[in-house]
């Protein structure tokens, strides 16, 4: 089997999806899987064992975020390379032009195609006042992953919105956790000190690029009613992006650790008691996985992927989404009751050592070789969605 990915995430740009690819290619490189990657980035570091499979393409920058680079369709040098390799699949990580262009010219090999959904781009629209657009959104998603032979989603949750936006063949491709750099070993008592914690003053934890989509208006409200209720806690915040300077000015009294990576970011999730996340915009939550993983009880929402992640009332709670009260209830609940979150919090780093990425990039790769083989999917057992807890 020989694969040929296209994606604009990969090493040394460091996001979820650079991450889960990197997971990936590091399973096909050990089962001795043939693959190229065609990328604007191509990985620096030479520990990175699969980085001699990587191919550069042209690309601009993505003017919001300039970090991040926008593929241009593919041409003599791409369809060449392609040519010579001869993929048995071809997968598209994001709806771009080079990813419109590997599509076409899989259609004219007859390679079958697949994608991946990793980013809600069109719940984005809302927060920045052009949710008009939405509707337009889902016509393209539809168009673009209408043409693929499958498409993966990372959350049962999102495999239910796609269907119910008309996107067919869509199976679960989760995520997994290394739960030995992300452990309650790496609990840091100098680090909890320098924040103004201890046992009566616990940490509540967010992870994640500072930005209008990750709903942190919802965590400003949240903040404040849990300070006016009396709750005793400090609020982390480790992450960057344009929207810290507002949220240092509306959140006084929280500390901004700025981003953190490696043992440093592993470091404050073991150190910290409780995490919170009020994302609407997730198709999984991989910093969601990395606090289980740590140990801790997570609050998060009922819309996108992170819901699934969390077993009500075992491994943390699922709030109303939107809803600071409710989200500030769940919090609240835990800050307080230490024997409470100390036993979520080892049920969660239960769960989460069980998601082996071996094991998961593994039912891809069948899944691949279904796809080859003109299979139609595997027909899996469905979780229920649950709702968000009312008692308590």
């Amino acid at each position: 089997m020989k694969i040929a990915y296209f994606t604009e995430s990969l090493y040394p740009l460091v996001d979820g999806v650079s991450r889960t690819l990197a997971r990936l290619f590091d399973t096909l490189t050990d089962r001795s899987v043939d693959f190229r990657v065609f990328s604007p980035f191509v990985p620096t570091d030479e520990s990175v064992r699969w980085r001699d499979r990587v191919r550069p393409v042209r690309y601009f920058r993505f003017p919001p975020y300039p970090d991040y680079r926008v593929s241009l369709p593919g041409g003599r040098a791409v369809a060449d390379d392609l040519a010579d390799f001869a993929p048995d699949l071809i997968h598209v990580v994001s709806p771009t032009p080079m990813a419109v262009w590997a599509q076409r010219y899989a259609r004219r090999h007859a390679i079958p195609v697949v994608s991946s959904f990793h980013t809600h781009f069109v719940s984005y629209f809302r927060y920045y006042g052009v949710r008009s657009l939405e509707r337009g959104g889902w016509r393209m998603m539809r168009w673009f992953y209408g043409r693929c032979d499958r498409v993966y989603a990372p959350s049962w949750s999102i495999v239910r919105e796609l269907e119910g936006e008309g996107i067919g063949n869509v199976e679960l491709w989760s995520r997994g956790i290394d739960a030995r750099a992300f452990s309650p070993g790496h609990r840091d008592a100098g680090l909890r000190s320098a924040v103004g914690a201890s046992d009566d003053v616990p940490i509540l934890l967010l992870v994640s690029r500072l930005v209008k989509e990750k709903d942190l208006a919802d965590l400003v409200h949240v903040h404040q009613i849990l300070r006016e209720r009396g709750t005793s806690f400090r609020l982390a915040l480790v992450g960057d992006g344009p929207m810290r300077a507002e949220l240092e000015t509306r959140l006084p009294h929280a500390h901004f650790a700025g981003y953190q990576a490696g043992e440093a970011l592993a470091r404050w999730y073991a150190s910290s008691d409780v995490f919170v996340f009020p994302s609407t915009t997730e198709t999984l939550g991989n910093v969601v996985l990395e606090a289980l993983a740590s140990g801790l009880p997570a609050v998060v929402v009922d819309r996108g992927g992170p819901q699934d992640l969390i077993e009500p009332g075992e491994t943390g709670f699922v709030a109303r989404a939107n809803d600071p009260e409710d989200i500030a209830h769940r919090v609240d609940l835990l800050l307080r009751d230490a024997v409470l979150r100390s036993g979520m919090g080892r049920s969660a780093r239960a769960v989460a050592a069980e998601r082996d990425w071996g094991a998961i990039n593994g039912r891809l790769m069948a899944s691949y070789e279904r796809v080859i083989a003109r299979q139609p999917p595997v027909s899996e057992p469905r979780p229920k969605r649950h709702d968000a807890q009312r008692d308590s």
